[in-house]
């Protein structure tokens, strides 16, 4: 889809520094960015509250603004601008659940603590024991074992790996594939919604 008339206008008013065209902006592409970033967070597995919701969709403004709006400078406006920006949102979102990811582990290593590095905990991992065990019917091999180890068995990825034989980066793909068909397979009542 093509740059419209109406978002070149608010491109250039704020590129401009025009008096309210930032807040314009913002407002016009709000809705997008908060959307963009509960979908990156659902679609690698982090569950995030209303605050996180929030703080991610200000560190996507932020990107924006940085360096003198250097990335809609950058834009070479030869798609709309909501599809620039949500290339923008989930880019930002990514890099920022990784790092929080990756400071949560650090904490609980430097605490003595051992605990996986995603939002799912072992408690609600297993706590639909019965319906997982269902849904394992539907699914074979590798993915049918991670699912087991990591929902049933309460496995952190690192113990799953030495205990498959497989890279660690190869957990979360195989249980996101997994839950993909389990959705697909089953109900809308799944707790992998």
């Amino acid at each position: 889809m093509a740059l419209t008339d109406t978002d070149r206008k608010l491109l250039d008013s704020c590129l401009d520094g025009e008096p309210c065209a930032w807040e314009a902006l913002v407002d016009r592409f709000i809705g997008l960015v908060v959307h963009v970033v509960d979908h990156t967070a659902r679609a690698k597995g982090v569950d995030i509250t209303v605050e996180d919701r929030e703080d991610l969709a200000a560190d996507v403004f932020a990107r924006l603004v940085r360096k003198d709006f250097r990335a809609l400078r950058d834009f070479r406006r030869k798609c709309s601008l909501a599809t620039y920006l949500t290339v923008i949102a989930r880019r930002v979102t990514i890099r920022q659940l990784h790092r929080r990811i990756r400071e949560r582990s650090l904490q609980f290593a430097l605490n003595g603590e051992t605990k996986t590095p995603v939002t799912w905990t072992v408690e609600k991992r297993i706590e639909d024991r019965d319906q997982i065990e269902a849904w394992l019917e539907s699914l074979s091999g590798l993915e049918a074992d991670v699912v087991r180890r990591f929902h049933l068995e309460g496995l952190s990825y690192e113990e799953i790996s030495r205990q498959l034989g497989i890279p660690v980066n190869s957990i979360g793909p195989t249980l996101s594939r997994a839950r993909l068909k389990i959705r697909r397979n089953n109900s809308a009542d799944s707790v992998f919604q």
